[in-house]
């Protein structure tokens, strides 16, 4: 295949964000490329009220960039990456969350890594954008810093995330390769975890820049205990959830219980690290007891 038959396909699922939306399509109308590949949009509303309509259709009325519009009315995350993936087309499918931004060689950076590594897969790194200042226990308490790696590195599956990636399109080959619906989050940790067992490979670029937007309520404290409770709660569906995990937890709870009056001395972002903990570990707990800790589809803001 030759980099000039190389068309990319950048799937975006959302999730009532049309403000966020649009200004991600903004982003995405400047990519850089160099000549070395074209690349169009897929957007799937995952709103039954479709409130992403409006902004794609006006994105489409001024943009030579060609996008296309899908619903998805079930809420599910997995299920809605699938239907953006039913939907590409072309050699290559990018992802990236509507509450996030890229540099303008966002997408050039992705492609030239596949092709220097000769990889089936590039993620990059997010760092948070705050649109307002947010509290100093926020800042110091990093809870929305994210790792980033080495360019080069090979990641395993407990670092695989599709809010910057691009994939070849072949990942998709049939259903049971796509993202797995029992999951609410982590679907993208599950198929990173049985794409690696595949012998697939996938490696980190640190120069392929995106930015998420942060808004006030994200540091809202019940937003940051509901999203840990879910994520906590996500982690019984690995393969790899057993024993040792339930061990982990049943000896984690008590001790950042323990902690949690001593920490509010340092400080509230010293609190709610060890709070944050505590609930993730609770999540994972209460689900494997059969117990729903969120009721909601979505811990969203």
């Amino acid at each position: 295949m030759t980099n000039e038959a190389q068309h990319i396909c950048v799937c975006v699922c959302t999730y009532k964000r049309p403000r966020l939306l649009k200004q991600l399509l903004e982003e995405l109308r400047r990519q850089e490329t160099s000549g070395l590949f074209s690349y169009s949009i897929v957007v799937v509303d995952n709103d039954q009220s479709r409130s992403a309509q409006t902004v794609v259709e006006e994105f489409a009325a001024s943009s030579i960039i060609p996008i296309e519009y899908c619903t998805e009315p079930q809420q599910n995350i997995a299920i809605a990456r699938n239907t953006a993936v039913e939907n590409a087309h072309g050699d290559l499918i990018a992802f990236i969350d509507d509450d996030e931004f890229p540099i303008t060689r966002w997408l050039l950076t992705l492609f030239e890594a596949l092709n220097k590594y000769g990889v089936d897969g590039v993620l990059g790194p997010v760092k948070p954008h705050f649109e307002d200042e947010p509290p100093q226990w926020v800042v110091k308490g990093k809870f929305y810093d994210r790792q980033s790696y080495p360019t080069g590195f090979v990641i395993d599956w407990r670092k695989g995330r599709t809010g910057n990636v691009l994939l070849k399109r072949e990942l998709f080959g049939d259903s049971t390769q796509r993202f797995n619906p029992d999951f609410r989050t982590g679907e993208d940790q599950d198929f990173f975890r049985r794409q690696i067992e595949k012998g697939r490979v996938f490696v980190w670029c640190h120069e392929a820049m995106a930015y998420e937007i942060v808004p006030a309520t994200r540091w809202n404290r019940s937003f940051m205990l509901r999203r840990a409770l879910l994520q906590g709660s996500a982690s019984r569906l690995h393969p790899t959830f057993g024993a040792r995990e339930i061990a982990i937890s049943l000896i984690a709870i008590p001790v950042w219980a323990i902690a949690l009056p001593f920490s509010l001395v340092l400080g509230h972002g010293m609190f709610m690290s060890p709070l944050v903990r505590l609930c993730n570990h609770l999540g994972r707990l209460l689900a494997f007891l059969g117990i729903n800790p969120v009721g909601e589809p979505y811990v969203t803001n």
